[in-house]
Parts: C-alpha cells; sequence; structure tokens
C-alpha cells in the first residue's frame, strides 16, 4: 500500500482468518463458490480469504480491524455477501487516500482441491477491488 500523499510510505498488512466446515451451507472463497459437500460457517457467507484480506488492508492503513466495521452482534449482517464487505473497505481506504500495490495471499485446505479454481478467484477479487488481476496472487495449500 502507498499512500497519495506521500509515494515513499510502502506498508504491508497481514491478515488472518479460519472457520469452522459446516454441512448444508455453501463454500464460498473469494467470492466464488465452490462445489463441495460443506461450507465455512461464519456470521457472514464465511469467506476467509476475503476476510483475510480486508484484514490485511485495514492492518496496513491503521484502520482498525474487520470486526469494528462488520461486528458479529450485528444481526443485520447475517448472512452478508463478503465481496460487499470487501468492496465497503477499499472505498474507506481510498477515501484515506491509500492505493493497493498488490496483494499476495495463501489459501490453507487439506480438502477441496483448490488449483482450478485459482483463475476464477483472481477475477472475482480484482473485479471487487478495482485493480487489475496481475496486482493479485492467490496461492493454495
Amino acid at each position: 500500500m502507498t499512500s497519495d500523499n506521500n509515494k515513499f510510505n510502502i506498508r504491508t498488512g497481514i491478515g488472518f482468518d479460519a472457520h469452522k466446515l459446516k454441512s448444508g451451507i455453501p463454500l464460498i472463497i473469494g467470492g466464488i463458490r465452490i462445489p463441495y459437500t460443506k461450507g465455512l460457517h461464519g456470521h457472514s457467507d464465511g469467506d476467509v480469504l476475503i476476510h483475510s484480506i480486508i484484514d490485511a488492508l485495514l492492518g496496513a492503513t491503521n484502520l482498525g480491524d474487520i470486526g469494528e466495521y462488520f461486528p458479529s452482534k450485528d444481526t443485520n449482517l447475517k448472512g452478508i455477501d463478503s465481496t460487499i464487505m470487501l468492496k465497503t473497505i477499499i472505498n474507506k481506504i481510498k477515501n484515506h487516500n491509500w492505493q493497493i500495490n498488490f496483494i499476495d495471499t495463501t489459501i490453507i485446505a487439506e480438502n477441496p482441491k483448490l488449483s482450478g479454481f485459482i483463475t476464477n478467484i483472481k477475477k472475482s477479487l480484482s473485479s471487487n477491488m478495482n485493480i487489475p488481476e496481475h496486482l493479485i496472487s492467490v496461492k493454495a495449500k
């Protein structure tokens, strides 16, 4: 991240998220529905990749954390699409004159295998963050 006010003020943020798998709900990662028997249980849609990116962006810009903007106690946010959350935070950091230079992510999951979904996840993130795909790295382990 860099600030328009100072091109040499480069910051890096780290984000992490984990949710339990639960039967009967869709698995959403990076805004993409992944065919699987279980989904990630959470107050929102459980998209751990987007939640991690949000926390990394908020950390890099020193604007708090995801829970401050989307508290799990807020019943109005139950089941919220994480791409809506991401767009909200992107607008917030842009309003503070920050620019995203690169996003590097790693998804750690035994199953399902995600390699076939990486391209679509990158396209989704690019569209929702309004940055080029070549500035987004998504790896799965």
